[in-house]
């Protein structure tokens, strides 16, 4: 990237100015080493996003931002509803609600060892992974239409985990507002065999090991230890959440003229929160987020089946659930004053500082876990939301790595066996469907987690608290 027309503000934050027609400043979160490395892209759509009605403060772009449809990857913009705020379905992604949930074990590495080909098999043979790939769940018309109400609530009353669960979950494990009447006929047809599937892309199940504490009262109460073994589960909507995305957008698109909406990119395409369509959006995009909830939900429970057949007993239970593709009504102080605005997240994670009503008692002291996936060889960090983030950014930090290149130019440098077979050497057990899908999420293809987390506690965005390595990749 060139960085002539940013200014920067101090070691991890850049400030691009208002021009033209944007509304705002835009305002990146990197190093400049990052900054340098980002695509050209990022700026464009930073400001871009900066130029949409209602828009407040700024468009901000996490440290793990890459070019994305119309807002970046690791875009987070907030819109007053009374100031003629929008919503754009462009905003939140196609993979509504994809997230992340990290379960905790009472295990240690030491007591993986022997086991780990068959526990790596009996996930394989639990999970279903891969693109189309369908779950043992066959949902009705009407248990579709209740999961979409329902979430990960509607999950656990149907014997997919326990009720405690739900207390570690985002929004109680249910979005309220939800409309399942407003989703699609086509929409509900892809979801009715794909509740408790991974799905494809940069989707995964890792059983992981903790490296490194770096904030031991944090860790205490995440109740995390060294060598503990964790399981991260990523993934969204699957074909449902795709399939809203993709009807909204083309609606608002056609749409915004007659709302007298500029848009500077028709992949910007969006709707006045306060108008039928907004609101339409609103409730359908609520439906895939508890469809997502209940997902990871059902996935929680294939998983401890599969744990407690190796290791009796172990029954892991949840540290944390969140998601980090959401537009989501929130109360925010701006200049002193209390507003509540829509804060759209696109691949980036809320990140609750301590004290915030919304956590759970025992992480009350100490800010939300903020869940942040790796790449099959690399690390994934339990990072802590920091009062300053809501100051900063609306309470948001990264997602993730973010890529470096597309999954076009992975496949033509690597190959997914000779990624498997060098991961195996390396003690990390891959299984997958598609050895083309591995190729796709090479390690290399995406930027330095490490120097991407650095970056975001340099930016008070969230803070360390413990490095986890993968010992077992499940992936679609």
């Amino acid at each position: 990237m060139n960085i002539q027309h940013l200014t920067r503000t101090s070691d991890a934050e850049w400030r691009i100015a208002p021009t033209g027609k944007m509304r705002v400043p835009g305002i990146i979160f990197a190093t400049e080493q990052l900054i340098r490395e980002m695509d050209e892209k990022v700026i464009e759509q930073t400001s871009n996003v900066a130029m949409l009605p209602g828009i407040v403060k700024a468009s901000f772009a996490m440290p793990d931002a890459h070019w994305g449809y119309g807002f970046p990857i690791g875009g987070v913009a907030a819109f007053d509803p009374n100031e003629g705020g929008i919503i754009s379905a462009g905003g939140v992604g196609f993979d509504v609600s994809c997230g992340v949930r990290t379960l905790l074990t009472g295990l240690q590495l030491e007591e993986i060892g022997l086991h780990k080909e068959e526990l790596a098999d009996a996930l394989a043979c639990s999970i279903p992974a891969g693109v189309g790939s369908r779950g043992h769940l066959h949902l009705s018309s009407d248990e579709l239409c209740a999961m979409l109400e329902g979430g990960a609530q509607w999950a656990v009353s149907r014997g997919y985990g326990d009720a405690a669960d739900l207390d570690r979950i985002e929004e109680h494990g249910c979005m309220e507002g939800a409309q399942p009447e407003l989703v699609s006929a086509q929409a509900k047809a892809r979801m009715q065999d794909e509740v408790g599937t991974l799905g494809s892309g940069n989707h995964y199940l890792e059983v992981q090991y903790v490296a490194r504490v770096f904030d031991a009262r944090a860790a205490e109460a995440f109740n995390l230890r060294p060598q503990q073994i964790v399981i991260s589960i990523h993934c969204g909507s699957r074909g449902l959440g795709h399939q809203i995305g993709t009807e909204y957008l083309r609606e608002m698109a056609e749409a915004a003229s007659s709302y007298h909406i500029d848009l500077p990119d028709r992949e910007l395409a969006c709707a006045p929160l306060r108008s039928p369509l907004g609101e339409r959006y609103l409730g359908s995009m609520r439906a895939a987020i508890n469809c997502a909830l209940a997902n990871r939900q059902v996935l929680t429970h294939l998983t401890r089946q599969a744990f407690d057949r190796i290791f009796p007993g172990s029954h892991p239970r949840i540290l944390y659930d969140v998601s980090h593709n959401t537009c989501k009504l929130e109360r925010h102080v701006v200049d002193g004053v209390l507003r509540e605005l829509f804060v759209h997240r696109k691949g980036a994670t809320r990140s609750l500082g301590p004290g915030s009503p919304e956590l759970p008692e025992e992480y009350q002291s100490v800010g939300q876990p903020v869940l942040i996936g790796g790449t099959m060889g690399t690390s994934s960090w339990i990072l802590a939301g920091t009062r300053e983030s809501e100051q900063r950014a609306f309470s948001s930090a990264c997602h993730g790595a973010g890529r470096a290149m597309s999954r076009h130019a992975a496949t033509r440098r690597w190959r997914g066996r000779e990624l498997v077979d060098d991961l195996a050497q390396h003690g990390i057990l891959v299984r997958s469907p598609s050895l083309r899908g591995v190729a796709e999420e090479a390690p290399g293809a995406y930027k330095d987690v490490d120097a991407v987390i650095e970056a975001t506690g340099q930016a008070q965005l969230a803070r360390k608290v413990a490095q986890l390595l993968p010992l077992i990749v499940i992936k679609g």
